[in-house]
């Protein structure tokens, strides 16, 4: 008689527990960092598709999305009535001071932007945007304007001063952050931050 042998069964195996990305009490909904984790894939959607809106922003206008940016930022500075250096245009749009330089740079060479030296102290240097550039400028502001007026279609003006708000507060935050990866990385003899707060964006 041939003997059946009975069926092993394999003991199964627990689930595992998803470990929590945030400790804070404050990020977590009933326990769940499901809320944030969606929050955070949500903000890297949003990301893209900024980065995307401004890269052909740049085509529009002939320029890579660094250099619109810089111009826009530098117009928006000059009508605000400041004497605009490279130092102040690169704070304003949180990145390091060489790389908004290299930016100016390609801006001056294509006959965008000019350089003013003070007659008071030739040390002082402000940017100029040229005719050429204020033609761009003038040229490319309604497409800009229909643009935005269609992606930011959902805000009310309430929505708008508090995500303004909120946004000053990511901005240092995540510099923060930034900073404590550097610190760790130098802990672990790792190669240092490939961002660090206020390079390039």
């Amino acid at each position: 008689m041939t003997k059946i042998k009975a069926k092993q069964t394999t003991p199964s195996k627990a689930p595992r527990t998803r470990q929590l990305i945030t400790s804070r009490e404050e990020l977590l909904v009933d326990g769940s960092d499901n809320t944030f984790r969606t929050m955070v894939h949500n903000l890297f959607a949003l990301l893209s598709r900024h980065e995307a809106i401004r890269a052909n922003h740049g085509l529009l206008t002939g320029l890579s999305s660094v250099e619109y940016t810089c111009l826009v930022t530098l117009g928006y500075l000059q009508a605000a009535g400041n004497n605009v250096s490279v130092k102040m245009l690169a704070d304003h749009l949180y990145v390091s001071g060489p790389f908004a330089t290299t930016t100016v740079g390609r801006l001056i060479k294509a006959g965008l932007v000019d350089k003013e030296v003070d007659a008071d102290d030739r040390r002082r240097v402000s940017l100029q945007i040229t005719e050429r550039g204020h033609d761009v400028l003038r040229t490319h502001t309604p497409l800009q304007q229909q643009v935005n007026d269609v992606r930011f279609a959902c805000m009310s003006r309430n929505d708008l001063l508090q995500f303004s708000d909120m946004l000053e507060k990511l901005i240092a935050c995540a510099d923060q952050a930034i900073a404590l990866q550097s610190y760790m990385l130098a802990q672990s003899g790792a190669a240092p931050a490939l961002i660090s707060p206020a390079s390039e964006r």
